[in-house]
């Protein structure tokens, strides 16, 4: 009965309100004068709240001085009249932010505007006046002036209400009513907490580019997460009145909006905000606590302290997963940025999360899956997330274990290992990553002892071939991996018989961040003297270079030297030939009979005798002394050379010198041999290459000695191509029969011009050691009108020692080599023979093979041998068992070669063969362009993308060049006067990047 009568009560304080605010919008749309607005308004406000009308100024006063007043009990029966029934609110938000009384907002002396106006919004229902306000916010502002006041005024209310009046708190704290006082359940709030949080989190990008910064992302979040963290001690009091066990079912309404907010301040990506004030807060929370209480196991003491539930059921309230490794991942980047103690972090994590690792299978995935094996970060993010999830222990702990923390250690190990010792991972996945999980897999190694090793099979047996795929790859920082690993393994196994396959890795403690690789960029550019110019870009604002640079795949050698150092082949030889006499002399000497020893020590003075020498492994002394006579003798050029070529090429490649040679000078004896065998190279190409190739697939060779071909191969190449000779002037005779054909070399421009010119010559280029086009000058007679009769004097940097009829000619001596150089090579590289196996486990040789292939097509660069040759290259490289190569190594050495064929063609040889119809090399450029976007966009290796995108810029420039070439010949077909067919220009595009542009 008695609440039949309160239910009528209600019913009656709703309608006398809605009579009255009918009254006041009257009342508000008949005014003249500001002053009867803020009275209608007054005459509302003394009936719901406790308003001091001596507050308002002069004439405003007396009007509301007449009005009735409400005692305490009455002001709290109106207030639940106008916020809880239903839309008795809403029809006074609408007169308050849409009716007249915004028109008349601007005339409100500030205390009217604060106690007659902007105290329904301030002091009432949270739920209901965030309802009212967030839908007057618009983005645009071309809505006209009534429509901008309107959002003016919402923005206006909304800093004031959630920002500077804890709203939002409130806002929470109404929840928290709603779920103790008034019996509200979980399932029965979300939809309301949802629809609020929603629309909190949602202010931000509905306002006005001109709303007050305070509702500027940044800030805003930043204050919102601040009001809900300041009520944590209030949410978890209440939360324990409730039930003893901390959990999100027995939290309030307030902690699972607090879980909403957080969740969608996430979603809209502003976890760093929030994670920011949470560091803040939680550090307040346990700092005094760490400082007298040093010890670490302070986990039962620091989870009884007054307001650690409430860190502790939080994550719990954040429903959302994605939300939860957000906050996570932004809390480990947050505590590394600030240099944060291990300890500290530890608890701070611990705190957070310990509960939810327990309880929440999705959270301890996000740890112990995402984190160790899909994300990457910094050396000490990666301990802090091993002590929570795993080790489940402070960083200081001493390392002792139980059986919980045991198995938990050998679970994670074992799952790691699994992924780690994949070849696939290790050829798929970016070098930082595998950094990540090796280091992770040694940090949980060094915590296993070795009963508990023994007692887990599958461990052992996936260590060895984790350990062994690494140790085959060519880089160096996956080598030491495998090295890190296997000297905790051993470690483990035996710690008096430690195994060191690396010399740096003796150091103490193992370094599993390898030296701080991971936080640098691993890719680099090597020296200047060892890279690779791919040509002037284009300059134009926004570019920061002239030159690109191409990267070089590890330690490569490269001929970017092309025509710069030049070497005088002739001096050299006259400097060997002086050597050999001075030898030659001092063998002819009288010597001591008595110690013959000594003189049958001296150096060797025939090649067949080198040869003897290197064949005797069984003296070391003699293997010794031909070494370091071969490559003087070879460029002495002797009459037995082309005879003893081929021999000598396969003892020097057979000869195992670092095992004959002293501890220590291993390198020097390797020096020496490559030396001779370049010289053999240089010297005699055709018959040395003979005896190489012929080596290169033997099976009788290790990967030493195949990459030891390679590598001579490469450097032989680049010495010819920069042979600087000395040759006599030829003296022209005097032509007794003109003829009108051009016989000059094809690259030279026309001879055509005034009478008394010179002769073309060419200029030295010191931008680029490789150009498109070669330039040239000539002298030209001066005019007429420039003759001045007077005496002149021509200076000049020629030697004096030459002769009058000698001029130093630098000419490119290697492509009538080029074929020899590499069709052989390029011959059965798919073939599986007994021993080499290039498409398969010996992809290391592969990978310096397609280099080498590179270097060589370079070294013909402008040639037409380059053209004659590139199409057969290309063919090798497009094959999909190299192009597409699981080996990143490889796919590098594919994008170089296709730099280097770039560089190498001429524009006007490419142009030629459109105009001739020949599609096999416009295709195989069009492969390349392809290729290398596919590198660019799809290729996990940085390296690979780096070559890649300097590949399309090669593409890019060389297209444009061809397209000028091709507008020529397009030109030249229409005269055509030989009556030859047209050439087919049509049938071929070749497509310049960034531009719709087809040629």
């Amino acid at each position: 009965m008695e609440g039949e009568e309160r239910r009528k009560t209600r019913k009656l304080h709703r309608s006398k309100m809605l009579e009255k605010i009918a009254d006041v919008a009257k009342s508000i749309e008949e005014a003249i004068h500001v002053d009867q607005v803020v009275s209608a308004l007054h005459s509302v406000a003394v009936l719901v709240f406790p308003v001091d009308s001596s507050l308002v100024l002069g004439s405003i006063d007396q009007l509301c001085g007449e009005q009735e007043r409400s005692s305490a009990e009455e002001r709290s029966e109106q207030w639940e009249a106008l916020y809880r029934g239903g839309v008795t609110f809403a029809a006074l938000a609408r007169v308050l932010l849409y009716d007249d009384a915004t028109k008349w907002l601007p005339s409100f002396p500030a205390s009217a505007r604060k106690h007659v106006y902007d105290v329904f919004f301030v002091s009432g229902l949270p739920s209901e006046v965030i309802q009212s306000l967030v839908p007057c916010l618009r983005r645009s502002g071309n809505g006209g002036a009534d429509v901008d006041a309107v959002s003016s005024n919402a923005e206006r209310l909304l800093v004031c209400w959630l920002l500077e009046n804890n709203g939002v708190l409130n806002m929470a704290r109404e929840f928290d009513a709603m779920f103790y006082a008034d019996g509200f359940t979980h399932q029965q709030l979300k939809p309301l907490v949802s629809r609020a949080s929603q629309l909190v989190t949602s202010i931000p990008d509905k306002v006005q580019s001109k709303a007050p910064k305070a509702l500027s992302s940044h800030l805003y979040f930043k204050k919102v997460t601040a009001q809900l963290l300041s009520g944590a001690e209030e949410f978890e009091m209440k939360m324990n009145e409730k039930a003893s066990t901390s959990s999100i079912i027995n939290s309030g309404g307030g902690l699972l909006f607090v879980g909403e907010v957080f969740s969608r301040i996430c979603r809209r990506g502003s976890a760093d905000i929030l994670v920011s004030e949470l560091v803040s807060h939680i550090r307040k929370h346990i700092g005094s606590y760490l400082c007298s209480n040093p010890q670490s196991k302070v986990a039962i003491p620091l989870k009884s302290m007054p307001g650690s539930l409430f860190w502790s059921v939080i994550i719990d309230a954040v429903a959302d997963p994605y939300a939860v490794e957000r906050m996570s991942e932004q809390l480990l980047h947050h505590l590394a940025k600030e240099h944060t103690p291990d300890e500290e972090a530890y608890w701070i994590l611990w705190l957070l999360f310990h509960q939810s690792l327990e309880r929440n299978p999705s959270v301890k995935s996000i740890f112990v899956d995402k984190f160790l094996m899909w994300k990457v970060f910094q050396l000490n993010c990666l301990r802090w997330i091993l002590q929570v999830s795993v080790f489940m222990c402070p960083p200081n702990d001493g390392g002792q274990t139980n059986g919980v923390r045991s198995s938990s250690v050998l679970d994670t190990l074992q799952h790691l290992v699994e992924i780690w010792s994949k070849p696939e991972f290790v050829q798929s996945s970016p070098i930082e990553q595998q950094a990540y999980v090796t280091a992770a897999v040694g940090l949980c190694m060094e915590k296993v002892t070795k009963e508990e090793l023994d007692s887990r099979e599958s461990l052992l047996h996936s260590f060895l071939p984790g350990v062994s795929c690494r140790l085959a790859s060519p880089n160096d920082l996956i080598r030491k991996m495998a090295s890190n690993v296997a000297l905790v393994f051993s470690k483990i196994i035996d710690p008096s018989n430690l195994l060191y396959l690396d010399e740096s890795c003796k150091d103490e403690p193992i370094d599993w961040d390898f030296g701080s690789t991971l936080r640098k960029d691993y890719v680099s550019v090597k020296d200047s003297n060892h890279s690779v110019s791919v040509g002037k870009r284009n300059k134009q604002a926004g570019l920061e270079s002239s030159e690109t640079k191409l990267m070089e795949i590890d330690e490569y050698s490269d001929p970017a030297t092309l025509k710069d150092g030049l070497v005088s082949e002739e001096s050299d030889d006259e400097k060997t030939s002086n050597n050999w006499d001075a030898s030659s002399e001092s063998a002819m000497l009288p010597y001591d009979l008595a110690d013959d020893d000594t003189d049958l020590k001296n150096n060797f003075s025939q090649l067949v005798d080198v040869v003897k020498a290197l064949r005797k492994p069984d003296d070391p002394d003699g293997v010794e002394r031909a070494l370091d006579v071969a490559e003087k003798i070879i460029r002495a050029c002797p009459d037995e050379l082309r005879h003893v070529a081929g021999d000598l090429a396969r003892t020097l490649v057979q000869a195992r010198c670092s095992d004959l040679t002293i501890e220590g000078e291993e390198e020097t004896a390797e020096e020496k041999r490559q030396g001779a065998l370049i010289a053999l190279l240089v010297t005699v190409p055709f018959e040395s290459l003979e005896a190489v190739n012929n080596l290169l697939y033997s099976p009788n060779l290790d990967a030493s000695q195949r990459i030891l071909i390679l590598d001579v191969m490469s450097n032989a190449a680049q010495e010819l191509s920069i042979a600087q000779v000395v040759k006599p002037k030829p003296q022209k005779p005097r032509e007794l029969v003109s003829v009108t054909s051009e016989t000059q070399p094809w690259f030279l421009p026309r001879s055509v011009g005034p009478h008394g010119a010179g002769p073309w010559r060419e200029i030295p280029d010191s931008e680029s050691p490789l150009n498109w086009s070669y330039k040239y000058e000539r002298e030209l007679p001066l005019k007429s009108s420039h003759l001045k009769k007077g005496k002149t004097r021509r200076w000049s940097q020629k030697s004096k020692h030459l002769p009058d009829n000698c001029a130093d000619i630098t000419q490119n001596k290697f492509p009538v080599y080029a074929a020899a150089f590499m069709l052989p090579a390029m011959r059965g590289f798919d073939k599986k023979r007994h021993g080499v196996d290039l498409l398969g486990k010996d992809f290391i040789i592969l990978g310096k093979l397609i280099h080498t292939l590179g270097i060589c097509i370079k070294c013909a660069a402008m040639h037409p041998e380059a053209s004659a040759l590139a199409p057969a290259l290309l063919d090798m490289l497009s094959s999909r068992e190299v192009c597409h190569h699981a080996e990143a190594h490889v796919r590098k050495s594919v994008l170089f070669a296709c730099s280097c064929i770039l560089i190498a063609l001429h524009p006007s040889h490419v142009a030629s063969a459109l105009a001739e119809g020949n599609l096999e090399l416009s295709r195989g450029l069009d492969w390349i362009r392809s290729y290398a976007i596919q590198a660019v966009e799809s290729d996990i290796d940085k390296e690979c993308y780096a070559i890649a995108m300097a590949c399309l810029q090669l593409h890019s420039e060389m297209a444009l060049q061809t397209s000028r070439a091709l507008e020529t010949v397009e030109t030249s077909s229409r005269t055509n006067i030989l009556g030859l067919p047209p050439s087919n220009l049509t049938k071929e595009s070749i497509i310049i990047p960034f531009s719709n542009i087809k040629y």
